[in-house]
């Protein structure tokens, strides 16, 4: 791929995570879930920001599991369920610049499916 469409596909992705992240803040009783997908593998995690602690994680490399739909719905069942054992039922969700679609709807969707709300 040539540099410059390289650049102008960072500069619209840094953009994007700007855009999305000046409009949410995440609380102790309200927390930011947010993901990060690469080509291999996805993370997701539940912050507060005023206090900059992580409550809670999902580590798709740490189960197993690889960045596809199919996995990515067993990722989201495991971060409910921990989200759930710190007692926090609603959730701000995060998109981390990444367009709302394929793996990252996937993982929205089936967080809703777990009982999360947001």
């Amino acid at each position: 791929m040539l540099k410059s469409i390289q650049n102008k596909k960072n500069r619209m992705y840094a953009q994007r995570k700007k855009r999305v992240r000046a409009k949410i803040h995440g609380t102790a009783k309200l927390p930011r879930v947010t993901v990060f997908r690469s080509n291999k593998h996805f993370y997701a995690q539940a912050i507060d920001d005023d206090a900059g602690h992580t409550l809670a994680y999902a580590d798709g490399r740490k189960l197993g599991l690889k960045a596809n739909r199919e996995d990515v719905k067993k990722i989201a069942v495991d971060l409910a369920n921990k989200l759930k054992s710190v007692e926090i039922e609603q959730i701000v969700f995060d998109r981390n610049g990444y367009l709302y679609h394929g793996v990252v709807a996937s993982f929205a969707d089936a967080l809703r499916e777990a009982g999360i709300k947001f």
